[in-house]
């Protein structure tokens, strides 16, 4: 595996190796490994990233970050025949049966919170930062979010369409896993652990699954947290420092699921707005038929005094007459 470094130091033993998807969610799990006496170093491997002009965004904003932060940064091989040769195969077959599968991402809700104390997430982003990474707390979910899945049986059980999601994503964090482990064995690193579990759009079960198995084919130890319940945190620290944001995980596929989600939204908000308008033409309707009914009932009783007074005055006129 080639690799480039922007810094070169051996990794003592209170270093960890940490694999990281982008400078944004790599934030918190950063802070959070400092605070307890850990220093990480990034481990960049992501064969997955689409298209490459994606990847070197994404790079190019990490590095920036970790040079302010004084963060050693290791780029492992930016192998896209190997993605697609394994992980690309099975999404493709996804594909053919499914087409783009939408609202099947992530856990879903938030997790307990940290031992520190830090306050509690709720069941998945709220608002701008939703929207931001391509989904809404109440529609469909993405990478960097969401609910549980429209394909998803009120038990619990996974739809067809979910769980071949599952596959293709677990065969992304197998492959990413295991040139991360195995760079980490190799120099020195006594343990691996993740950024991606920051993200509520992820799997995070299957995250750990595949960050045990990998560390344990190598003999180190799977340095696993969960990191969701500091989203929200990542969320406001990456935009206050204008930080470049994806709003889809990385591959191909999310692209073109993040890309389907947000239509449907669209959609879905152009179809309120239009049963609002017609909501409130209906109402207009009805406040315009009770305005001309008051008028019609007010003309109806104008028109009978009129020939009220009409008729007293023919009798009054008929009385002089008759006087007279």
């Amino acid at each position: 595996m080639t690799a480039t470094n922007t810094h070169t130091a051996p990794a003592p033993k209170d270093r960890i190796l940490l694999h990281a998807c982008c400078g944004p969610c790599s934030l918190e799990p950063v802070r959070v490994l400092r605070e307890s006496g850990v220093e990480p170093v990034i481990f960049y491997a992501n064969g997955n990233i689409h298209p490459a002009e994606e990847y070197a965004r994404r790079l190019a904003t990490l590095h920036e970050w970790a040079t302010e932060e004084d963060l050693a940064v290791v780029e492992g091989a930016y192998d896209v025949a190997a993605w697609e040769a394994t992980v690309g195969r099975i999404g493709d077959a996804a594909a053919a049966t499914f087409g783009v599968i939408c609202g099947e991402e992530g856990d879903g809700g938030g997790s307990p919170g940290p031992a520190d104390g830090a306050v509690k997430r709720g069941p998945g982003p709220t608002g701008e930062a939703a929207e931001e990474h391509g989904r809404t707390p109440e529609g469909n979910a993405a990478e960097c979010g969401g609910t549980l899945g429209l394909g998803t049986a009120l038990t619990g059980e996974p739809s067809e369409a979910r769980a071949a999601r599952e596959a293709r994503c677990r065969a992304c964090y197998r492959l990413r896993f295991t040139e991360a482990a195995r760079y980490a064995a190799e120099h020195g690193f006594a343990a691996l652990g993740t950024t991606l579990s920051v993200s509520p759009y992820q799997y995070t079960s299957i995250i750990r699954e595949e960050l045990e198995r990998a560390c344990a084919n190598e003999g180190i130890e799977a340095r696993f947290e969960d990191y969701r319940p500091y989203y929200d945190e990542a969320t406001r620290r990456s935009r206050e420092g204008g930080m470049y944001r994806q709003n889809y995980c990385g591959c191909r596929f999310s692209e073109a699921e993040a890309a389907a989600e947000r239509e449907e939204r669209a959609a879905a908000r152009h179809a309120a707005r239009e049963a609002e308008k017609a909501a409130r033409a209906d109402e207009r309707a009805a406040e315009e038929a009770e305005r001309a009914r008051k008028r019609a009932e007010k003309q109806a009783y104008a028109d009978k005094q009129a020939r009220k007074r009409a008729t007293l005055k023919a009798l009054r006129e008929q009385r002089k007459g008759e006087q007279g």
